[in-house]
C-alpha cells in the first residue's frame, strides 16, 4: 500500500514537469481540432501524430497521445452542436439535443454543458484507472504461456465480433491480421517467413506504419473518393457558456450515471464510446424529471451523452495496460505507441522502473481533463470555425503528415511504402465492410498468441491438455465464449437505443426541426 501511494505521489510530481504540461496543452488542442472536423476520428488523429512521440520520454509521449484521445472525443461535440454533424461517432447522440439548443440561441449553453460533462466524465474515469488497473495487473502476473494464448484469443474474439456489423466479416478481419502477423522471423526457430527478400521485414511489419496506413491514410482516400464539399457554416453564438448553480444541480445526477455507464462500457473490450454515448443519452431521458424537454434541447441529454463517451477513455485503458488487450481502435493505436517505446503492455508496466512511467501517465491523464475543460471553454468559438475546414485542405494535409510520419520512424523509404500499402488496404477494408481495428489487434496479439501456444506445447511435449490445465485458462475460455456471444447482445442494445432515439425525433415539434 505504501509503495502504491509513493508511486502515485511520484507520478503527480513527474506529471507537472514543464515538458509534460506542454504535451498536455498541445495534445488537447490538437485533439479538439481533429475531433471537431467531421470525417476524422480520434484513432486517426492518434495514429497520425504517433511519430511525434518517438523522441520523447515514454511517459511524455503517452501523455500527449492520451491528451489527443480525450480532446478528440470532446471535440466531436463542437460540430455536433453547431452544425448538426458529429465530428466523431462518439458525439452522435450529442447532436440530437445540442443542435436544438443552437436553434434556440443557446449554443453557448450547449457547448458549456458538453465541456463540463466531458471534464467530469473523464476525471471520474481516472478513479477506476487508478484502483482497478493495479489489481488486474497483479492477477495477470500469474499468467503462464497457456494463459497468454487464451488471452490473445479472447482479445481477438471480442474486437472481431463487437467492432464489426457482421461477425463473419469481423472474424475475417482478425484472420487476415493474424496472417500478416506471421511475416518476419519465426519467434521460436528463427526461420524466415514471408519476407520476400526484404531485410526490413526481419522483425515483422512495423506496427506504426500499419496504424498510420489503416487509420489515417485510408481516411484520406475515403475523403478523396467522395465529392469535395464545403462544411456547413457554424452557428454564431453570444450567450454565456458557464452554467448556473441550478443547471449544475440538474445535470449532476446525469453525469454520475453516465460516468458509471461509460466506465463500464470502456472496461469491456470492444464496446467503445459510440455505444456509451447513446446509452448515457437514453438513461438520462429515462431518469429525467423533465422528459418532455428531450428532443427540444435538453441540457441533460447533452450531459448524458458527453459524460458517458468521455468516461470511456479511462476505462478503455485498463484492459490495454494490464492485459495487453486494446478495447477499441484508439487504445490499439496507444498500445502501438507503448510497443514503439520498447514497453510491453501487461503486468510488467506496474513493476520496477516501468511503474514510475505508468503512474506518471495516470497522473497526467487526470490533469489532461483540467486542460480540456479550460481550453474547451476558452476556445470553442475558434474551434467552431475550424470545423468548416474543407476536404480540399484536409486531404493533402493528412497525406503529407502520413508520409512524413512514416519516414521519420526509421528514415527508411520502405516504411513509407508499407504505410501506403496499408492505406490502400484500409480503404479496401472499409469498402468491403471489414474492420481495421480487428486487423491491427490481430497484428499485435498474433505473436503473443503464437508464442504462448508453441511454448505451451514445447513444455508439455506436444500434449494440448496443458492449454486446459489451470482454472485461469477455463475462465479465459469462458470469456472467449462471451466474446463470441456479446455481438448479439450489443446488437440488441443498439437496436433498442435506435428505436428510442427515433421515437424522440418523430415527436420533435416542427418549429424545432432542422
Amino acid at each position: 500500500m505504501f509503495e502504491t501511494l509513493s508511486l502515485m505521489g511520484g507520478g503527480f510530481l513527474n506529471a507537472v514537469m514543464p515538458i509534460n504540461i506542454f504535451a498536455m496543452v498541445v495534445g488537447v488542442t490538437i485533439g479538439i481540432v481533429i475531433g471537431c472536423l467531421p470525417g476524422l476520428s480520434a484513432a486517426m488523429g492518434v495514429a497520425l501524430l504517433l511519430p511525434m512521440t518517438f523522441s520523447m520520454e515514454a511517459s511524455t509521449g503517452m501523455i500527449m497521445l492520451g491528451a489527443i484521445y480525450c480532446g478528440a472525443i470532446f471535440g466531436g461535440s463542437i460540430s455536433a452542436i453547431l452544425i448538426h454533424t458529429p465530428g466523431t461517432p462518439a458525439s452522435a447522440a450529442t447532436a440530437i439535443e445540442g443542435y436544438q439548443m443552437t436553434l434556440q440561441g443557446k449554443a453557448g449553453k450547449a457547448l458549456g454543458t458538453a465541456c463540463i460533462a466531458s471534464f467530469f466524465g473523464g476525471l471520474l474515469s481516472c478513479i477506476s484507472l487508478y484502483f482497478f488497473a493495479p489489481l488486474l495487473a497483479q492477477l495477470a502476473m500469474k499468467f503462464g504461456s497457456p494463459e497468454y494464448f487464451w488471452l490473445s484469443i479472447f482479445g481477438l474474439t471480442i474486437i472481431a465480433g463487437v467492432s464489426s456489423k457482421s461477425m463473419v466479416k469481423g472474424l475475417m478481419s482478425g484472420a487476415f491480421g493474424l496472417l500478416l502477423s506471421t511475416i518476419g522471423m519465426d519467434p521460436i526457430m528463427g526461420v524466415k517467413r514471408f519476407m520476400f527478400g526484404q531485410s526490413s521485414l526481419y522483425e515483422g511489419i512495423n506496427v506504426t506504419c500499419a496504424l498510420i496506413g489503416l487509420f489515417s491514410m485510408s481516411q484520406a482516400l475515403v475523403l478523396a473518393e467522395a465529392k469535395i464539399k464545403e462544411r456547413a457554416r457554424a452557428q454564431k453564438f453570444s450567450d454565456r457558456m458557464l452554467l448556473s448553480r441550478e443547471e449544475m444541480k440538474e445535470i449532476t445526477p446525469t453525469i454520475f450515471r453516465s460516468w458509471i455507464i461509460g466506465n463500464t462500457v470502456g472496461i469491456l473490450p470492444g464496446a467503445g464510446a459510440s455505444i456509451a454515448c447513446f446509452m448515457g443519452y437514453n438513461t438520462a431521458h429515462q431518469f429525467s424529471k423533465h422528459p418532455e424537454r428531450f428532443g427540444k434541447g435538453s441540457i441533460e441529454g447533452v450531459a448524458g451523452s458527453e459524460a458517458a463517451n468521455n468516461a470511456v477513455t479511462g476505462g478503455s485503458l485498463i484492459p490495454m495496460l494490464t492485459l495487453g488487450i486494446p478495447g477499441e481502435s484508439v487504445t490499439a493505436v496507444l498500445m502501438g505507441g507503448l510497443i514503439i517505446q520498447g514497453l510491453t503492455p501487461g503486468p510488467d508496466l506496474f513493476v520496477g522502473e516501468t511503474a514510475k512511467m505508468t503512474y506518471t501517465f495516470f497522473a497526467g491523464f487526470a490533469l489532461i481533463q483540467f486542460f480540456m475543460l479550460g481550453i474547451g471553454l476558452l476556445g470553442c468559438r475558434g474551434f467552431a470555425q475550424i470545423a468548416r475546414l474543407s476536404d480540399a485542405i484536409l486531404i493533402p494535409g493528412v497525406t503529407v503528415l502520413c508520409i512524413v510520419g512514416s519516414f521519420a520512424i526509421r528514415q527508411n523509404f520502405v516504411d513509407v511504402v508499407i504505410m501506403m500499402i496499408f492505406g490502400i488496404m484500409g480503404w479496401l477494408v472499409r469498402k468491403f465492410g471489414l474492420n481495421n481495428a480487428a486487423i491491427v489487434l490481430a497484428l499485435i496479439l498474433g505473436p503473443i498468441g503464437e508464442k504462448g501456444l508453441r511454448r505451451s506445447l514445447a513444455l508439455s511435449g506436444g500434449n494440448p491438455a496443458i492449454l486446459f490445465s489451470t482454472p485461469v485458462c477455463w475462465v479465459l475460455i469462458a470469456f472467449c465464449v462471451f466474446g463470441i456471444v456479446s455481438p448479439f447482445l450489443m446488437d440488441r442494445m443498439n437496436k433498442k437505443a435506435d428505436e428510442e432515439v427515433g421515437e424522440l425525433i418523430d415527436e420533435e415539434p416542427a418549429e424545432f426541426s432542422d
